[in-house]
């Protein structure tokens, strides 16, 4: 999976609410250009203020007729007040004859270290460096979509700061509708969010679909409240990308026994 899908899809792919002792299963799938190319699911325990998040993802339908991919994915931590500081983040995945694993620890909203499996290939000139001041008071992919707010209102206008193992990008958040979602064990109302994708370090310059992301792309998030729990995520996303706008879908929600 692509360093920018890692952020942008695991950032909009893992739902989970947050309160005392619950768990969570969230169903998803991804469609491009009207076909589905991946499902994923996501496990979610909470209580007295800590989460952990195990989700798995894997190709279908069209995709698998041109490269399959399967991963596991997973995020730990806390909230301190309404923030979200994950204490640790691991993805594995193959994709086709290739694997990769990337594991990052944190401590106090920053990363304390980070393991690429393979190592990261060495970067050119045309490269923007990762600075230690970029990787403080950020999250991990997953823990990016845990937003604790007091109501629909206050879950946009806030800029989320994403870490991946490699990039650090910023996604800005302005509200722009409220609407009502009904999916198999969700039925409430839910927020959207223009968001701007703003790559910050750990990435190259000039490169096309970035410069798309950043400039020209149309991405919108839906968050939803599950049950009364204060935290908001994401149930609907849409993503333009240079051929064509992928969507990420919430099928189904089931609180754990």
């Amino acid at each position: 999976m692509p360093r920018i899908a890692s952020v942008l899809l695991a950032t909009l792919v893992a739902a989970s609410p947050a309160a005392a002792a619950q768990s969570f299963t969230g169903e998803y799938a991804v469609s491009f250009l009207g076909f589905t190319v991946a499902r994923s699911t996501f496990d979610s325990t909470f209580g007295n203020d800590t989460f952990s998040v195990k989700g798995r993802v894997a190709s279908a339908g069209l995709a698998e007729l041109f490269d399959s991919t399967r991963g596991t994915i997973s995020s730990t931590g806390r909230f301190d007040g309404k923030t979200t500081q994950p204490s640790a983040f691991r993805v594995d995945y193959t994709e086709g004859a290739k694997s990769q694993t990337t594991a990052i620890r944190f401590r106090g909203g920053a990363v304390t270290k980070t393991v690429n499996v393979p190592p990261l290939k060495k970067r050119g000139n045309d490269w923007v460096p990762l600075q230690q001041s970029h990787l403080r008071s950020v999250t991990d992919p997953i823990s990016a979509t845990l937003v604790r707010a007091d109501s629909l209102g206050e879950v946009c206008g806030r800029t989320i700061r994403v870490y991946d193992g490699e990039m650090r990008a910023d996604l800005r958040l302005e509200p722009e509708s409220e609407n009502a979602l009904a999916v198999p064990g969700f039925e409430g109302k839910t927020v959207t969010c223009r968001v701007r994708f703003v790559p910050v370090a750990g990435y190259r310059q000039g490169r096309r679909a970035l410069e798309f992301l950043k400039n020209r792309s149309q991405i919108r998030i839906a968050f939803a409240q599950l049950g009364t729990t204060g935290v908001y995520a994401p149930v609907h996303a849409k993503v333009g990308t240079q051929i064509g706008t992928l969507t990420v879908s919430a099928r189904r929600f089931e609180t754990g026994k």
